[in-house]
């Protein structure tokens, strides 16, 4: 909306860049152009403002699909007046001279000429399309069949309206038709879920039991080398007690061997110690033999003095030497 200023019966307009003026005088066009800025006289100026920026237009409305399904199409159709020349004598722009504001609804026109002549057009292909495939490509089908309708709308030419763009926001069915839909996708899911649950417990198992597999092989082949194990513990505990037998056997041999050569270099060592002592006894029976009894009689007595006790004191009395002086001094003949 313009703005209006009040200047001693005069009015001074300034539009926006955004906004194309047209200000006729008397019936004759004085002013025409985007962003002006001029003074007027409120009872000689018809004024009219159009936009001319990009506008959008949002639009939700309901149809039907091939198989008598209801869907709500939800679109924003973009537009511009390209000519607000022909727009203004086709639709109705003007303002008050005082206030700068639209005296008619010139943008609910324009609203209510989109969205019916998008609708003609949507509803023209979801008509011949099932509501399965409206809601897999419907949405594409339907913003290229509403831009084309919109393109080749002749009215909206001849206003002046030049559409930017075209986009088709959504295309949903009834909720309780949505629901159903979504109930064999669910269902699926769900399929699919247990079926990767009942994969993943497969492979658990089937893991388990490879790990109880090589468990069970392991302890196989422990106890199978645990048995060679022992059976060479057997082998060569045999071994050794043979070898030690043998050894034994040997040792045995050679003891018995060594103790027979003993005992007959004992017996041979006691003969020749007895020739020996019974040479020495007989040299010394001979030596005896020759020698007279007064010798033997003191060889008797130092040998007796030599095996008696020692004696650390004697006391002789006088009878008792007496007497053995008496048999000393007796000639030899007597004493026998």
């Amino acid at each position: 909306m313009a703005d209006i200023i009040r200047r001693f019966g005069w009015r001074h307009l300034r539009s926006a860049p955004t906004a194309h003026v047209r200000h006729h005088r008397r019936g004759k066009l004085v002013h025409d152009g985007p962003g002006l800025s001029f003074w007027y006289r409120a009872l000689t100026a018809a004024l009219c403002e159009i936009p001319v920026d990009d506008r959008e237009e949002s639009m939700a409305f309901h149809a039907r699909t091939a198989d008598f399904q209801d869907v709500t199409v939800q679109a924003t159709v973009t537009y511009r007046i390209g000519e607000p020349s022909t727009a203004a004598t086709r639709l109705d722009f003007s303002v008050d001279p005082d206030t700068g504001v639209w005296r008619g609804a010139p943008l609910e026109q324009i609203s209510t000429l989109l969205t019916e002549t998008a609708q003609q057009h949507a509803l023209d292909v979801l008509a011949r399309t099932p509501l399965a495939a409206a809601l897999t490509d419907g949405v594409a089908a339907v913003r290229e069949r509403v831009s084309d309708g919109l393109a080749g709308e002749p009215r909206l030419a001849a206003t002046g309206i030049a559409v930017v763009a075209v986009r088709v926001v959504a295309l949903r069915p009834e909720p309780e038709v949505e629901r159903a839909l979504r109930t064999p996708a669910r269902e699926q899911i769900q399929q699919e879920a247990d079926r990767a649950t009942y994969e993943r417990r497969a492979v658990a198992v089937e893991r388990e039991r490879a790990i109880a597999e090589n468990e069970l092989a392991s302890k196989i082949e422990l106890a199978r080398r645990e048995e060679h194990l022992v059976e060479q513990r057997g082998t060569n505990a045999r071994r050794e007690a043979e070898e030690k037998a043998a050894a034994d056997g040997v040792r045995a041999a050679a003891e018995a061997a060594r103790t027979v050569r003993l005992a007959k270099a004992e017996a041979e060592a006691a003969r020749e110690v007895g020739d020996a002592r019974a040479h020495a006894q007989a040299a010394w029976l001979r030596v005896h033999a020759e020698v007279d009894a007064a010798t033997l009689h003191a060889l008797t007595g130092s040998r007796l003095a030599e095996n008696l006790p020692r004696i650390d004191s004697l006391t002789v009395s006088p009878d008792v030497l007496t007497g053995l002086l008496a048999k000393l001094g007796r000639p030899q003949g007597e004493q026998e």
